[in-house]
Order: C-alpha cells, then sequence, then structure tokens
C-alpha cells in the first residue's frame, strides 16, 4: 500500500529534481477530492517521456526496479536517443508500486501519451489541475480526464466508487 505521507514524499522528490509529474488514478481522484477515500495499493503517475530515465534513476535509489510493463508500453527514445518503456510499474522492497505513463507536451502544452493510448490527448487544461493529499497541494489530471483514463475496461469495484465520487463532487463529467 501506498499511504499519503509515501505519496506525498514521492512527489515533492521527484519535483525537487526538475521532473515533472501528474498524479492521476486513485490518489489523483483522492487529490480532486481533498481527502483520502480509501487504501492505495500505488501511485498512479504520468511523467514527461524525457524525465523516465531520471525519474527511475532516482527512484531506483531508493530501491525501486522495474515490476513488470503495461500491455500498452511502447518503447519510445527520449530528447537524448535513449529508448526508454512508455508504461510500467516499480516496486520497492515493501511493496509499494508506482504506476508512471509517459508523455511528451506538444507546441501548445498538449500532453501527447507516448504509450499506446488510441489517439487521446491531454489538453493543456487537463493538466493545470491542482487537488491536495493531507494539505499538500498537488498537480493531477482534471475530473473530465480522470474519467477517460478509466473507460475501456472493467472496472473493480473501488474505482467505480472512485468514479461516484467525483461525479458527486463536480457533477456529470463526460
Amino acid at each position: 500500500m501506498v499511504c499519503a505521507e509515501d505519496a506525498i514524499g514521492i512527489y515533492q522528490r521527484l519535483l525537487k529534481h526538475g521532473i515533472q509529474v501528474w498524479l492521476t488514478g486513485g490518489w489523483g481522484i483522492d487529490a480532486l477530492l481533498g481527502e483520502q477515500t480509501r487504501p492505495h495499493k500505488d501511485l498512479d503517475l504520468i511523467v514527461l517521456l524525457d524525465d523516465v530515465v531520471r525519474m527511475r534513476e532516482l527512484l531506483g535509489q531508493e530501491g525501486y526496479d522495474l515490476k513488470e510493463l503495461w500491455p500498452e508500453n511502447r518503447w519510445a527514445a527520449d530528447a537524448h536517443g535513449v529508448e526508454t518503456a512508455t508504461a510500467f510499474v516499480l516496486q520497492d522492497a515493501h511493496g509499494r508500486e508506482l504506476d508512471a505513463h509517459a508523455m511528451r507536451l506538444d507546441d501548445r502544452g498538449n500532453g501527447i501519451p507516448a504509450w499506446e493510448a488510441e489517439g487521446r490527448v491531454f489538453s493543456g487544461q487537463d493538466l493545470t489541475r491542482e487537488g491536495r493529499i493531507a494539505g499538500v497541494a498537488v498537480r493531477c489530471l482534471s475530473p473530465e480526464m480522470q474519467v477517460l483514463c478509466h473507460t475501456g475496461y472493467e472496472l473493480p469495484d473501488v474505482q467505480m466508487r472512485d468514479l461516484e465520487l467525483l461525479h458527486a463532487k463536480f457533477g456529470e463529467l463526460q
């Protein structure tokens, strides 16, 4: 499990090292809601493709190793020509997991997924939301994009509840 202190600690360490990330998934939804609503098995992040290698090196120093590649993973070259995974899970010795997906920013500030995402684009507006975890401000995806990211697969009950809570706070989301 990833507790609030773990999530904030990882988020702040990455930012301190100049690595931009956006929270998504359960912690991203809880950040939008402003409170932790359930235990979280992992921390879901979107990271810039050009920061993946540095992120993995930094977290590797803290004991995070590659656990698995997601089926939607695509290998892509970063700005330095290094081929890197774009959809993967890291895990430390305590079983804490970090689920990362990489994107590029276009010249208008839109996020273009580097993984197989069937034409999905994160608008600049989707990337400017701020939420809070244990009172700490974090960047996260917009409520609308959180809903969109939870389509195309059968949702477990906890994720259905997450979406219900988003709808209760923000109204009907497309």
